[in-house]
C-alpha cells in the first residue's frame, strides 16, 4: 500500500470550474517537493458535475488520489474532518478548492513543520476579496482575540490553508463535535505552533458557496463553541437594566407623590418597555445557541455520513 508522508484535504462543493486546474497545480507543487503524498478530495453534496470529474482524477493518478462522497452537504468543516478521519499520512495540510490561496504556498507550510512545529497556521497578504467580506473578517477576528482564550492565537483564522501534524489530527478528531471550527481547536492542543504570511488572490473560476448567512453562522459556530463571554455580557447587562429599571420605577413614584399622576410621559414607558422585551429576545436568542449545540450533541447522530470512498484497489 501507498504509505504517503503528506496527506493534502480538499472539501469540494459545487467546483466543477476549478477541478481539472486544481488537480493540475496542485500535483505539480507536490510532486516537485518529492515526497510521497495523498490527496484527500471530500464531495460535500455537490449537485453539479463534480463527482464524475472527481472520479476520474482517480483514474488518471490512482496512486495519490482519493475521493470520499457525502450522503449530503455537512458543510466545510465536517468535509475536512472526514478528510482527517481517512488520512494516512504523518502530516495534514488543508486546502480550499477556490485556490485564492495558492496552492504553491504549501511548502512554505511543510517548511514550518520540518523545523518542528506542530501547528502551522497562516495569514493572507494583501487579501483580494470584496470589502464587506474584509469588514466581517476583520471585525471577527477583533471580537475572538477579545472573548476566546490565550491559546486561541491567530491573526486570521479565515484562512483555511494551514498545516498540522498528525497527533493533532487526532486529538481533533477524538473529540466528535457534531459543530466543530477546525482552526481555533487544533490550537487547542497545539504545542509549539506559528503562523506565516502566504499570497492571496482574486477568485477567476466558480463562485463561493459562502454568503452573508453562511459567514454569521460560522462566526456564531466559533464564538459559542470556544466562549462563554456571550452569556456573561448578556447577564451582566441584564443585571445593569434590572438597576436602572428599579431606579426610574423609584422615581416615577416619588414624582407620581409631587407632581401627581401624568399622562405625558406613557410614550417614554414604551420605548423603555420595547427596549427591555427587545433585550430579553436577545437573550433567548443566545442561550437558544447554547442550547441548540448541546441538544445536538446529546441526540448522539453521526456528524456525516459517507456514502462511498473511491480509491485505487
Amino acid at each position: 500500500m501507498h504509505k504517503p508522508e503528506i496527506s493534502i484535504v480538499v472539501p469540494i462543493h459545487n467546483e466543477q470550474e476549478v477541478i481539472e486546474s486544481l488537480y493540475e497545480r496542485l500535483t505539480k507543487i507536490m510532486d516537485s517537493l518529492d515526497r510521497p503524498y495523498e490527496i484527500i478530495l471530500v464531495n460535500d453534496g455537490s449537485t453539479d458535475n463534480s463527482a464524475t470529474l472527481l472520479n476520474d482524477l482517480v483514474k488518471r493518478r490512482p496512486k495519490e488520489f482519493r475521493i470520499i462522497h457525502f450522503s449530503g452537504n455537512y458543510g466545510q468543516h465536517m468535509a475536512i474532518m472526514a478528510g482527517f478521519e481517512n488520512m494516512r499520512g504523518e502530516v495534514a495540510i488543508m486546502l480550499d478548492a477556490d485556490m485564492q490561496t495558492p496552492p504553491e504556498e504549501i511548502p512554505k507550510l511543510v517548511a514550518a513543520i520540518d523545523e518542528g512545529h506542530d501547528v502551522v497556521n497562516s495569514f493572507r497578504l494583501n487579501r483580494q476579496d470584496h470589502i464587506w467580506r474584509k469588514f466581517v473578517s476583520k471585525a471577527h477576528n477583533i471580537i475572538r482575540k477579545k472573548i476566546t482564550p490565550a491559546r486561541i492565537k491567530m491573526e486570521d483564522e479565515g484562512s483555511m490553508l494551514r498545516a498540522y501534524r498528525r497527533n493533532i489530527v487526532k486529538q481533533m478528531t477524538a473529540t466528535g463535535e457534531k459543530s466543530t471550527f477546525i482552526t481555533a481547536l487544533a490550537m487547542i492542543y497545539a504545542v509549539n505552533p506559528t503562523e506565516i504570511g502566504v499570497k492571496h488572490a482574486e477568485r477567476t473560476l466558480g463562485t463561493s458557496s459562502y454568503n452573508l448567512y453562511k459567514l454569521i453562522r460560522y462566526n456564531f459556530d466559533m464564538l459559542t463553541n470556544f466562549s462563554l463571554v456571550p452569556l456573561q455580557m448578556f447577564t451582566l447587562l441584564g443585571i445593569g437594566v434590572s438597576a436602572f429599571s428599579i431606579l426610574f420605577v423609584i422615581y416615577l413614584f416619588i414624582r407620581r407623590l409631587i407632581v401627581g399622576p401624568e399622562a405625558e410621559g406613557v410614550f417614554t414607558l414604551f420605548a423603555i418597555a420595547f427596549f427591555i422585551m427587545g433585550l430579553i429576545l436577545l437573550g433567548l436568542g443566545i442561550i437558544g445557541e447554547y442550547v441548540g449545540r448541546i441538544y445536538q450533541e446529546s441526540q448522539k447522530r453521526p456528524r456525516f455520513v459517507i456514502q462511498k470512498i473511491v480509491e485505487a484497489e
